[in-house]
């Protein structure tokens, strides 16, 4: 009989222990998430610098240089490759990005003079090439979704290309 008494607490011991050990498991895995799943710092002492691009086309004497940051990542890892458009294609969206970009940056008082900084002078009867259309293009695309505007010209709004 007292052997059954010192198995019965043994036993009661054992499954408050277990139940003990259950907890302190369940709370160090909850724990170890929440430290997982949690935000590193970050060291931002380096400013980010980029490479200007430039879209150029000497024969005509043309040059755009585009200092906005993250263009250049955005045309190395976004932009479909080069050749996926026609000219024509890339000609017909400029004609349009372009003639609102310019009417924005006449117009600062209603837009953002920070954004609007320069008119684009592109001109519907020159041949600027496959490059400079295609460059173009691609900031167009590039700068609406950065600065989440809608340039229109009865193009999809929120396109990424």
């Amino acid at each position: 009989m007292v052997l059954e008494i010192i198995f019965a607490t043994l036993l009661f011991i054992k499954l408050l222990i277990m139940k003990l050990f259950k907890q302190i498991l369940i709370l160090f895995t909850v724990a170890l998430f929440f430290w997982a799943c949690g935000a590193s710092p970050i060291n931002n002492n380096a400013t980010e610098k980029e490479a200007p691009v430039v879209i150029a086309n000497e024969r005509l004497e043309y040059e755009i240089i585009i200092i906005d940051i993250g263009f250049t990542s955005f045309l190395n890892s976004m932009a479909k490759p080069e050749g996926y458009y026609s000219q024509n294609y890339l000609e017909s969206r400029n004609r349009a990005w372009v003639l609102e970009w310019n009417n924005r940056a006449r117009n600062l008082s209603q837009f953002d003079a920070n954004i609007y900084e320069n008119i684009v002078d592109y001109q519907s009867t020159v041949d600027y090439g496959y490059d400079v259309n295609y460059k173009l293009f691609n900031y167009f695309l590039f700068a609406q979704q950065k600065y989440k505007m809608n340039l229109g010209g009865g193009f999809r709004a929120n396109r990424i290309n």
